[in-house]
């Protein structure tokens, strides 16, 4: 095991050893969450404290995905069934695996188990098995709960209880109910076991995207504040206008010109497989199945001509509900089978089919390590859904692994996954990076109607407008996201805020001043636990400041002594104005080329090297500060600054 799985197994023992009997581990998708419930079954079973165990999936594939993982680590000491498969003999296994839905059926759970025929119940993607009728299967059995999720949903962050948001009696109650954090023993908003993105970015675990911000001129219209503008001929001479926004296009906006401009930008920009240079796996998420459809279509007839012969209309699949086999394709596209396998190279067994066209079904739980490209081809709101969906493509993946030719192999130079694409056609990374606001509570879940929850009711006929003009790329742009990673994966200093605010200790020390107290209990009860993981490169981190922050300004910012963090330019003009006063020149037309020698010298490494090492010639070739600028300062201060600085100014807070 990786020695973050075996942190959380050892937090989850000293979680009982404390009294806790539910706890919840909130780790990034890729960084092995089946395995590390491998090794918590592995050790329940094993010290008696658990007969047997419930492993809960809301989804088929993830059945047959978990099975599969615990047949394979387990075997040799249990047995792993899945429910459906083994009704009459579920009692001779020590792990029965099944959907929640399975159990959920004319009230299964009730009629054919009792309250502790499991001693341990693990919920997978566990934000979404406590909602609706599905709680009450996992609350019908007592014992052990264990919740798995890399997106839980904290329905009582800022929400005061006194003062509900509707008017509704019960908003309280179903917000209790829903919090996946008080659901899992956690009322603090803590995991009891947290291993992000970022930690696995930075432990050379999994990868982040590179982002291809891809706007066309329909879409760029649709994102502005005034939306598309749409002319409509009221049929009695007269013509109607009408705007559309982001958010309509989900439910009534449709372009067959954007979709085959969408489609094409695609495929022309696609990260290729290394071994076959056909075009990598992917998954594209669409508006609707209707959409579905149509970007399917489109696809197969592109990748017609741009290999012509190799796909009779099976390089895109539609993976959606109304499929037939819909879910047993997705387990085949992970299984390198989809339609057919080894299409380019008769030793690489890859998936025929190159593309799954979904809208939600491989969003959450999907294990395809193989994936290169990611089609956000609709707007996104939810910030759960995009963390699930970015999460497809982080796993790593060595290609070597189904090419069975050594004589090929030998000439593969760059075998390894080391990065995937996300491509972006409705902002949504910079809806998440800017607009969102992270500090909202979450407003709930309508509730089911009485007749339970169905299909969302169609748009009226004539509702949907389809734009049959042509469209054009109006922007593309293409980042990678570095090891800092987006603002959504960076909210762990939010966290952090609320652990120390409500430690007592920390607070008392600070109203008294007493700040070596403080950094030493923050430095030694605080960082590098195992439930948390805080360290002050992370934070800084977190915070998005261009300097080092040391941690008494992080904790200032937090108990609101400071209003926020200086910029560097803003403490550099700060620290300046200190020098004005001190120095008081007399040469007030030379402030503008003191002020710049006096910034570029604190902040900037190389040019203070070259100061101090008297080698002048190397500013020639400086870009941040040269020969002319330095000309420019009266002699006196080429000497004054560099002492001032060496006697008053910390040079440690302007670095990055």
């Amino acid at each position: 095991m990786r020695p973050y799985q075996l942190d959380a197994v050892h937090v989850l023992q000293q979680a009982v050893k404390a009294g806790s009997d539910r706890f919840l581990f909130e780790m990034a998708t890729g960084t092995g969450k089946t395995l590390t419930s491998a090794a918590v079954i592995k050790l329940f079973l094993r010290t008696g404290n658990a007969r047997r165990v419930l492993f809960l999936v809301d989804r088929l594939e993830l059945e047959d995905q978990a099975k599969k993982a615990f047949a394979e680590l387990l075997s040799a000491d249990y047995r792993t069934v899945i429910y459906k498969e083994n009704r009459d003999d579920w009692r001779h296994a020590e792990i029965v695996v099944t959907t929640v839905q399975s159990l959920l059926f004319n009230n299964k759970y009730q009629r054919q188990f009792s309250p502790t025929d499991f001693d341990l119940v693990i919920s997978d993607e566990a934000h979404r098995s406590i909602g609706g009728n599905a709680r009450a299967v996992f609350d019908y059995f007592v014992g052990y709960k264990l919740g798995l999720t890399a997106t839980p949903r904290d329905y009582l962050k800022h929400f005061d209880r006194n003062k509900p948001t509707t008017r509704d009696p019960r908003e309280t109650e179903r917000r209790l109910l829903l919090d996946t954090y008080r659901t899992f023993g956690c009322e603090d908003g803590q995991p009891t076991f947290r291993y992000s993105l970022l930690d696995g970015v930075k432990d050379g675990f999994l990868i982040n995207p590179t982002v291809v911000d891809a706007r066309t001129d329909v879409t760029t219209q649709l994102l502005s504040e005034e939306g598309f503008v749409a002319t409509f001929d009221e049929g009695v001479g007269g013509e109607l206008q009408e705007s559309f926004g982001q958010r309509e296009f989900e439910k009534r906006f449709f372009s067959d010109a954007t979709n085959q401009l969408f489609c094409k930008t695609f495929l022309e920009n696609a990260l290729r497989d290394p071994i076959s240079r056909e075009i990598g796996k992917s998954i594209i998420f669409a508006v609707s199945q209707k959409h579905a459809a149509k970007l399917t279509q489109i696809l197969n007839e592109m990748a017609d001509r741009m290999f012509p012969g190799k796909y009779q209309s099976d390089f895109a699949v539609q993976v959606t509900s109304q499929i037939a086999d819909a879910q047993q394709f997705t387990i085949n596209f992970t299984n390198n089978k989809l339609l057919g396998s080894a299409n380019f190279r008769s030793a690489y067994k890859t998936s025929k089919a190159r593309v799954c066209v979904t809208v939600g079904m491989m969003t959450t739980g999907y294990d395809c390590p193989d994936l290169l490209n990611l089609g956000l081809f609709r707007p996104i709101f939810s910030p759960t859904d995009f963390i699930q969906i970015k999460g497809r493509g982080t796993r790593k993946h060595n290609f070597l692994e189904e090419l069975f030719d050594d004589e090929i192999k030998a000439g593969v130079t760059q075998p390894d996954k080391t990065s995937y694409k996300m491509f972006d056609f409705f902002a949504n990374c910079e809806y998440f990076e800017k607009e969102f606001k992270y500090d909202q509570a979450l407003k709930l879940p309508k509730p089911p109607s009485k007749g339970g929850e169905g299909p969302e009711p169609p748009p009226p006929p004539g509702a949907t407008y389809q734009h049959l003009g042509q469209d054009v790329i109006d922007s593309i742009g293409v980042a990678e996201v570095g090891p800092q990673g987006m603002k959504i994966d960076r909210m762990f200093f939010q966290k952090f805020e609320d652990t120390v605010r409500h430690d007592q200790a920390i607070a008392t020390a600070i109203e008294a001043g007493q700040w070596d107290r403080v950094i030493d209990y923050v430095n030694r009860e605080v960082f590098d636990k195992p439930t948390e993981h805080y360290t002050l490169d992370k934070l800084r981190k977190a915070a998005a400041v261009d300097r080092k922050l040391g941690l008494r300004e992080i904790l200032e910012k937090i108990f609101g002594l400071i209003p926020g963090f200086k910029s560097k330019d803003e403490l550099l003009e700060e620290e300046f104005a200190k020098f004005l006063a001190d120095t008081k020149p007399a040469e007030a037309e030379s402030i503008p080329a003191i002020k710049d020698y006096f910034k570029a010298y604190v902040a900037n490494d190389r040019v203070r090297s070259i100061i101090e090492s008297q080698h002048f010639q190397d500013l020639a070739t400086n870009p941040y500060f040269d020969n002319r600028a330095f000309k420019a300062v009266p002699k006196k201060y080429r000497s004054l600054i560099p002492a001032y600085v060496r006697d008053y100014v910390s040079l440690n807070q302007f670095t990055q």
